[in-house]
Formats: C-alpha cells, structure tokens, sequence
C-alpha cells in the first residue's frame, strides 16, 4: 500500500491459526440486487495469539469489542434483498476495518472508558502484521465482491451495516437509527425521506457519527473511488437484541434501500 514502509514478511509473526482464518467471511456472493453489504464489526472473535488483548470476559462482550446485533441485522438484509455480505471475522479491537491502516483508531490502547492493554505501546512489527493479515484481506476480498457485483449491475449500493449502544460516555442517545455519508449524501438523504412515509423511528442524518469522527473509511475507498451510492447504516443495539424487534428493523431498512433505490434510479432515467 502506498505511504508506508512495507516491513519483509519473515518479521512477521503469525497472528492467526488455522483455524482462525480466513479473516473475512463472504455470505451470499452471487446475491442479484445491485447492492453490496458490509459488515465490518460483525465478530468480538480476538485471535489466540493476543491474549484476549488483557481484557475481561465482559469487555470481550461489550460493544467496544464489535457491534452487537449487526451482524444478525446484516444476514436479514442478505437473505431479504439478495444481497452479497461481507463480514469481518475479527474484533475491530484487533484492527477496525473501517478505519484507513495508518489511523490512531484501527488499533486503539482506549475505547470508551476501557483501557485495551494489548494495543499499548505495540511493536512496529506487529502493527504492521495486523495490517498485512486482517486490514488487507478484508478490503481486498471487499474490492473483489464489488468488483463482481459492477459486472452485473453497473453501479451498485455500497451499504455498511452497525449498531451503537444507547448510552455513550454516560450521555443517553435519542436517535434510534442512523444514516451516515461522507462526500456523496445522495443515498442517504433518498433513505431519509423514504422514512417520513415508512417509519416512526427517529432516524436522522450523520448521527450519533459522522464523517468528521473517521467513520467513512468504507464508504470512501469503496463507495466514492468508486463513484457508487454509499451508506452507513447505524441501529441502536438496544433495538437488535429481541428477535421481533431485529426483525422489524430489518424490515423497516429494506424497505427504505429499495424506496431509496427506485428513486435514484428514476431520478437518473429522467435525466438521460
């Protein structure tokens, strides 16, 4: 990757087990809607090699080590649209991938109030191995199943799927859903006012993240290099935890891609 030193492999330790690879799981890969899934805080998974990175059972289970509840609104989305699904295997403590390789955050020694004693102070060698053996493989198996899905249908959605916990350094979150964007707004702006007619939920724009928190990575090497439709789509997790209510959520969001999607692509045709 271009603006870092690339240490030789032999350097390297081996961070993964056998069993603990691939990095990145693909669900649904030849999905027919022009839409492509991510899910890049699927799994708290932390490989054996570090240690449960010093944390306690009940840290490992927290939303600082994932998203919970994401990757099942994820799979709901994949099976009701038709969608191909990309997921992280590993916990974004490990390496965020949806953060760019040299951010402060893909390997942060703090999240929240919690200390990750792992990630202080790491070894340049091995920083560099979690970029070789979890950040590239996922953004590279992602590219291939864009790449694939822009052979069948020219521009395809780019949409990111997670889940924010309800209370976040002590202050209480009111937005239930939220639609995030970083350059192109289009899609989600489309969403939005889809919701005025499909839904009671507060839903808002760039909440409770936006861009200038360094949530967009994504969407901008993936959704606007590659001049797509793109969004972040933000669930409070206390909504995902009973299964009637992922359900409806599930249903609510696909309801507003497709209205949103329909829209843009009447929009376009009315232009050309």
């Amino acid at each position: 990757m271009q603006g870092r030193t690339v240490t030789q492999p032999a350097e390297f330790p081996d961070l993964l087990t056998t069993g603990e690879k691939p990095v990145v799981e693909v669900v649904n890969a030849k999905g027919q809607a022009p839409i492509v899934l991510v899910c890049e805080h699927a799994s708290n998974t932390i490989p054996l090699y570090f240690d449960n990175l010093g944390l306690s059972e009940a840290e490992r289970l927290s939303h600082i080590a994932w998203d919970p509840g994401a990757k099942n609104l994820a799979l709901r989305l994949s099976r009701a649209l038709d969608a191909p699904l990309v997921c992280s295997r590993i916990s974004r403590l490990v390496f965020d991938c949806n953060r760019a390789a040299n951010s402060p955050t893909a390997m942060a020694p703090k999240s929240e109030n919690t200390v990750i004693p792992g990630n202080i102070d790491l070894p340049p060698a091995q920083a560099e191995a979690r970029i070789e053996q979890i950040y590239e493989p996922f953004q590279s198996t992602l590219g291939e199943v864009i790449a694939a899905q822009r052979q069948v249908h020219k521009k395809p959605a780019l949409v990111t799927i997670h889940s924010f916990t309800p209370v976040f350094f002590g202050v209480p979150r009111k937005v239930q859903i939220g639609l995030l964007h970083s350059e192109d707004a289009t899609l989600a702006r489309a969403m939005l006012e889809a919701a005025g007619g499909l839904s009671n939920l507060r839903i808002e724009l760039n909440q409770p993240y936006g861009p200038q928190d360094g949530v967009s990575h994504t969407l901008d090497i993936h959704g606007i290099r590659n001049g797509l439709p793109n969004v972040m789509i933000e669930v409070r997790n206390d909504l995902l935890g009973e299964p009637g209510s992922a359900g409806q959520i599930a249903q609510t969001l696909e309801k507003l891609i497709h209205s949103a999607l329909n829209s843009l692509k009447h929009s376009s045709e009315g232009r050309s």
